[in-house]
Protein backbone atom coordinates (compact mmCIF):
# COMPACT_ATOMS: atom_id res chain seq x y z
CA UNK A 1 0.00 0.00 0.00
CA UNK A 2 2.88 2.39 0.75
CA UNK A 3 4.03 1.94 -2.83
CA UNK A 4 0.69 3.19 -4.17
CA UNK A 5 0.92 6.29 -1.96
CA UNK A 6 3.86 7.26 -4.14
CA UNK A 7 2.71 5.85 -7.48
CA UNK A 8 -0.75 7.47 -7.51
CA UNK A 9 0.36 11.13 -7.04
CA UNK A 10 3.27 10.73 -9.48
CA UNK A 11 1.01 9.13 -12.08
CA UNK A 12 -1.70 11.77 -11.61
CA UNK A 13 0.81 14.60 -11.95
CA UNK A 14 2.33 13.02 -15.05
CA UNK A 15 -0.95 12.47 -16.91
CA UNK A 16 -2.11 16.01 -16.05
CA UNK A 17 1.10 17.46 -17.52
CA UNK A 18 0.60 15.20 -20.55
CA UNK A 19 -2.91 16.55 -21.17
CA UNK A 20 -1.85 20.15 -20.55
CA UNK A 21 0.88 19.73 -23.16
CA UNK A 22 -1.76 18.70 -25.71
CA UNK A 23 -3.84 21.75 -24.81
CA UNK A 24 -0.93 24.18 -25.03
CA UNK A 25 0.19 22.77 -28.38
CA UNK A 26 -3.37 23.01 -29.72
CA UNK A 27 -3.60 26.62 -28.53
CA UNK A 28 -0.40 27.51 -30.36
CA UNK A 29 -1.81 25.81 -33.47
CA UNK A 30 -4.88 28.06 -33.38
CA UNK A 31 -7.37 26.02 -31.33
CA UNK A 32 -8.44 27.69 -28.04
CA UNK A 33 -10.89 24.93 -27.04
CA UNK A 34 -8.83 23.53 -24.15
CA UNK A 35 -8.14 27.02 -22.79
CA UNK A 36 -11.80 28.03 -23.02
CA UNK A 37 -12.88 24.89 -21.13
CA UNK A 38 -10.31 25.41 -18.38
CA UNK A 39 -8.31 22.32 -19.22
CA UNK A 40 -4.87 23.94 -19.42
CA UNK A 41 -4.24 23.71 -15.69
CA UNK A 42 -2.19 21.57 -13.31
CA UNK A 43 -5.24 21.33 -11.07
CA UNK A 44 -6.09 17.62 -11.44
CA UNK A 45 -9.83 18.02 -10.82
CA UNK A 46 -10.84 19.10 -14.38
CA UNK A 47 -8.77 16.21 -15.80
CA UNK A 48 -10.25 13.43 -13.67
CA UNK A 49 -12.07 10.70 -15.56
CA UNK A 50 -14.58 8.90 -13.26
CA UNK A 51 -13.66 5.50 -14.69
CA UNK A 52 -10.00 5.85 -15.64
CA UNK A 53 -8.91 8.11 -12.77
CA UNK A 54 -11.03 6.68 -9.93
CA UNK A 55 -12.85 3.39 -10.55
CA UNK A 56 -10.09 1.46 -12.33
CA UNK A 57 -7.30 2.47 -9.89
CA UNK A 58 -9.49 1.62 -6.87
CA UNK A 59 -10.35 -1.80 -8.32
CA UNK A 60 -6.67 -2.51 -8.98
CA UNK A 61 -5.71 -1.45 -5.46
CA UNK A 62 -8.47 -3.56 -3.86
CA UNK A 63 -7.55 -6.59 -5.96
CA UNK A 64 -3.91 -6.32 -4.89
CA UNK A 65 -2.79 -6.14 -8.50
CA UNK A 66 0.90 -5.63 -9.20
CA UNK A 67 -0.07 -3.64 -12.31
CA UNK A 68 -1.36 -0.10 -11.95
CA UNK A 69 -3.15 1.58 -14.82
CA UNK A 70 -5.08 4.85 -15.04
CA UNK A 71 -5.89 7.67 -17.42
CA UNK A 72 -7.26 11.20 -17.46
CA UNK A 73 -9.96 12.77 -19.60
CA UNK A 74 -8.49 13.67 -23.00
CA UNK A 75 -8.13 17.40 -23.54
CA UNK A 76 -10.78 18.54 -26.06
CA UNK A 77 -9.24 19.58 -29.36
CA UNK A 78 -10.97 20.89 -32.48
CA UNK A 79 -8.72 20.24 -35.52
CA UNK A 80 -10.91 22.57 -37.62
CA UNK A 81 -9.23 25.48 -35.84
CA UNK A 82 -5.70 24.35 -36.72
CA UNK A 83 -3.66 26.56 -39.03
CA UNK A 84 -2.33 23.52 -40.91
CA UNK A 85 -4.53 20.56 -39.89
CA UNK A 86 -2.31 17.56 -40.71
CA UNK A 87 0.92 19.13 -39.45
CA UNK A 88 -0.68 20.62 -36.37
CA UNK A 89 -2.48 17.40 -35.45
CA UNK A 90 0.91 15.64 -35.44
CA UNK A 91 2.45 18.36 -33.27
CA UNK A 92 -0.46 18.35 -30.81
CA UNK A 93 -0.43 14.56 -30.61
CA UNK A 94 3.30 14.25 -30.01
CA UNK A 95 3.33 17.06 -27.43
CA UNK A 96 1.96 14.75 -24.73
CA UNK A 97 4.60 12.01 -25.05
CA UNK A 98 7.35 14.64 -25.33
CA UNK A 99 6.17 16.23 -22.09
CA UNK A 100 6.52 12.85 -20.37
CA UNK A 101 10.03 12.37 -21.75
CA UNK A 102 10.96 15.81 -20.43
CA UNK A 103 9.48 14.94 -17.03
CA UNK A 104 11.51 11.71 -16.97
CA UNK A 105 14.65 13.70 -17.73
CA UNK A 106 13.70 16.27 -15.11
CA UNK A 107 13.30 13.61 -12.41
CA UNK A 108 16.64 12.13 -13.50
CA UNK A 109 18.47 15.46 -13.27
CA UNK A 110 16.96 16.19 -9.85
CA UNK A 111 17.98 12.75 -8.62
CA UNK A 112 21.52 13.27 -9.88
CA UNK A 113 21.69 16.61 -8.07
CA UNK A 114 20.45 15.00 -4.85
CA UNK A 115 22.92 12.10 -4.92
CA UNK A 116 25.76 14.46 -5.78
CA UNK A 117 25.07 17.25 -3.28
CA UNK A 118 23.34 15.60 -0.31
CA UNK A 119 25.28 13.13 1.89
CA UNK A 120 23.35 9.85 1.59
CA UNK A 121 23.60 6.41 3.14
CA UNK A 122 22.54 3.04 1.75
CA UNK A 123 19.04 3.38 3.19
CA UNK A 124 18.26 6.21 0.75
CA UNK A 125 18.11 3.77 -2.20
CA UNK A 126 15.44 1.73 -0.41
CA UNK A 127 13.49 4.65 1.04
CA UNK A 128 10.46 6.67 -0.11
CA UNK A 129 12.43 9.67 -1.38
CA UNK A 130 14.30 7.57 -3.91
CA UNK A 131 11.02 5.85 -4.87
CA UNK A 132 9.53 9.21 -5.86
CA UNK A 133 12.36 9.75 -8.35
CA UNK A 134 12.31 6.10 -9.42
CA UNK A 135 8.61 6.12 -10.28
CA UNK A 136 8.82 9.64 -11.66
CA UNK A 137 11.29 8.40 -14.26
CA UNK A 138 9.70 5.01 -14.94
CA UNK A 139 6.05 6.12 -15.13
CA UNK A 140 6.82 8.97 -17.51
CA UNK A 141 8.86 6.74 -19.80
CA UNK A 142 5.99 4.25 -19.86
CA UNK A 143 3.45 7.00 -20.57
CA UNK A 144 5.57 8.38 -23.41
CA UNK A 145 6.08 5.00 -25.06
CA UNK A 146 2.54 3.72 -24.42
CA UNK A 147 0.91 6.77 -25.96
CA UNK A 148 3.04 6.43 -29.09
CA UNK A 149 1.56 2.99 -29.85
CA UNK A 150 -0.34 3.42 -33.16
CA UNK A 151 -3.66 2.07 -31.86
CA UNK A 152 -6.64 4.45 -31.61
CA UNK A 153 -7.24 6.55 -29.60
CA UNK A 154 -3.59 6.78 -28.50
CA UNK A 155 -1.44 9.67 -29.72
CA UNK A 156 0.58 7.41 -32.00
CA UNK A 157 -2.53 6.65 -34.07
CA UNK A 158 -3.08 10.36 -34.82
CA UNK A 159 0.54 10.74 -35.87
CA UNK A 160 0.48 7.68 -38.14
CA UNK A 161 -2.86 8.62 -39.70
CA UNK A 162 -1.58 12.07 -40.66
CA UNK A 163 1.62 10.64 -42.13
CA UNK A 164 -0.17 8.12 -44.33
CA UNK A 165 -1.39 8.92 -47.87
CA UNK A 166 -5.05 9.92 -47.98
CA UNK A 167 -6.51 6.56 -49.04
CA UNK A 168 -4.37 4.59 -46.58
CA UNK A 169 -5.25 7.06 -43.82
CA UNK A 170 -8.96 6.65 -44.55
CA UNK A 171 -8.72 2.87 -44.24
CA UNK A 172 -6.62 3.15 -41.09
CA UNK A 173 -9.17 5.51 -39.51
CA UNK A 174 -11.81 2.79 -39.95
CA UNK A 175 -10.30 0.84 -37.04
CA UNK A 176 -10.99 3.66 -34.54
CA UNK A 177 -14.22 2.10 -33.16
CA UNK A 178 -12.25 -1.05 -32.35
CA UNK A 179 -9.22 0.64 -30.81
CA UNK A 180 -10.08 -0.18 -27.20
CA UNK A 181 -10.69 -3.84 -28.09
CA UNK A 182 -7.33 -3.96 -29.89
CA UNK A 183 -5.63 -2.48 -26.82
CA UNK A 184 -7.24 -5.09 -24.56
CA UNK A 185 -6.14 -7.80 -26.95
CA UNK A 186 -2.58 -6.48 -26.97
CA UNK A 187 -2.59 -6.51 -23.15
CA UNK A 188 -4.09 -10.00 -22.96
CA UNK A 189 -1.49 -11.47 -25.30
CA UNK A 190 1.29 -9.47 -23.60
CA UNK A 191 2.16 -7.70 -26.85
CA UNK A 192 2.64 -4.40 -25.03
CA UNK A 193 5.90 -5.75 -23.60
CA UNK A 194 7.35 -5.36 -27.09
CA UNK A 195 6.41 -1.68 -27.20
CA UNK A 196 7.66 -1.13 -23.65
CA UNK A 197 11.16 -2.39 -24.49
CA UNK A 198 12.37 1.14 -25.43
CA UNK A 199 11.11 2.42 -22.06
CA UNK A 200 13.07 -0.30 -20.23
CA UNK A 201 16.22 0.50 -22.20
CA UNK A 202 15.89 4.24 -21.55
CA UNK A 203 15.22 3.61 -17.86
CA UNK A 204 18.33 1.48 -17.51
CA UNK A 205 20.38 4.12 -19.30
CA UNK A 206 19.13 6.93 -17.06
CA UNK A 207 19.66 4.92 -13.88
CA UNK A 208 23.18 4.08 -15.04
CA UNK A 209 23.85 7.80 -15.33
CA UNK A 210 22.51 8.34 -11.81
CA UNK A 211 24.69 5.56 -10.41
CA UNK A 212 27.75 6.98 -12.18
CA UNK A 213 27.13 10.39 -10.58
CA UNK A 214 26.62 8.79 -7.16
CA UNK A 215 30.02 7.09 -7.23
Amino acid sequence: MEQWLIVVPVLLFSVVVHECAHGLAAERAGDPTARMLGRITLNPVPHIDPIGSILVPIMLLISGSTVFFAWAKPVPVNPRNFNQPRRDDIIVSIAGPISNLLLALGFTVLLMVVVKVVPLDASFWRGPYFQVFHYGIWINLILAVFNMIPIPPLDGSHILENLLPYEAARKYAAIRPYGFVLLLGAMYFNLLSIFFLPARLMFRGLMTLVQAVAM
